[in-house]
């Protein structure tokens, strides 16, 4: 991890993609994790999110049955310091993160967007789950999308020293943001064993768009149950449940 200075271009192309995202959901059928707007329901509600219906590659799955491909390149994080804004949107926390930050994966570069938080985990290994994920939005400047996906299982003992400052004061309510007063690096949520698990599949939340690269690292992370219970208080289930692979091939770097 580096310290970089960022180009006004960069800084530009940062602030076009957020906007237009924003748009769009704004004009979109409204969506949750339970009820008549939840999963089982997603491609109903809106013609834009007919992929969580009938797509072909969507996420999360599963993880069992995967190939070892010693071609895999080790994954490249380039994450900066500095000040983020903590959002709760009514569905989970978004961590905003400033330009700058990027990960280059198989030669491409692609650009951090945001990360944010699922309880429980939405993929599962062997059918299992931990207790909390954290997926980082990658783009890449054609607008390849990317998600790195981090586990973390509850520990007392042992608990996570970036969701200590994340998870100080959470915003309680939908709409509100917090913040963060010491600069913080999002490098602190990624595993020291960077092998990993990579699939073709999409977007867990609407409009479920596929053609999404997954990374999901072998090792787990651990967490406080103090934490946990900080953040549960606010989301008890915000997952989507397991997608069928349809005959999609999961790749081991290891």
């Amino acid at each position: 991890m580096r310290v970089r200075q960022v180009s006004q271009l960069s800084v530009l192309a940062f602030i076009v993609i957020n906007c237009t995202v924003a748009a769009s959901a704004q004009n979109a059928a409204s969506w949750n994790y339970y009820g008549k707007t939840g999963p089982l329901g997603w491609g109903k509600l809106d013609p834009s999110y007919k992929a969580c219906s009938n797509g072909r590659e969507q996420s999360p799955l599963d993880i069992h049955g995967t190939h070892l491909n010693k071609d895999l390149k080790p994954l490249e994080f380039h994450y900066l310091t500095g000040y983020e804004t903590v959002e709760n949107n009514g569905r989970t926390i978004v961590v905003h993160v400033n330009p700058g930050s990027y990960m280059v994966a198989g030669g491409t570069r692609y650009n951090l967007v945001q990360y944010e938080f699922r309880t429980p985990s939405e993929e599962s290994v062997k059918g299992r789950y931990t207790d909390l994920s954290v997926q980082f939005l990658h783009k890449s400047a054609d607008g390849q999308q990317a998600i790195v996906s981090v586990r973390l299982a509850e520990n007392q003992d042992a608990p996570n020293a970036l969701l200590a400052t994340l998870f100080a004061d959470l915003p309680r309510k939908a709409g509100d943001t917090v913040k963060i007063k010491d600069m913080v690096n999002p490098g602190g949520l990624l595993p020291p064993d960077r092998a990993y698990w990579t699939y073709m599949g999409s977007l867990t939340t609407p409009p479920c768009t596929e053609g999404v690269r997954w990374f999901v690292f072998q090792q787990p992370l651990t967490l406080s149950r103090t934490q946990l219970r900080s953040y549960s208080s606010l989301f008890r289930m915000n997952t989507r449940p397991l997608q069928d692979a349809n005959g999609r091939q999961i790749e081991a770097s290891q």
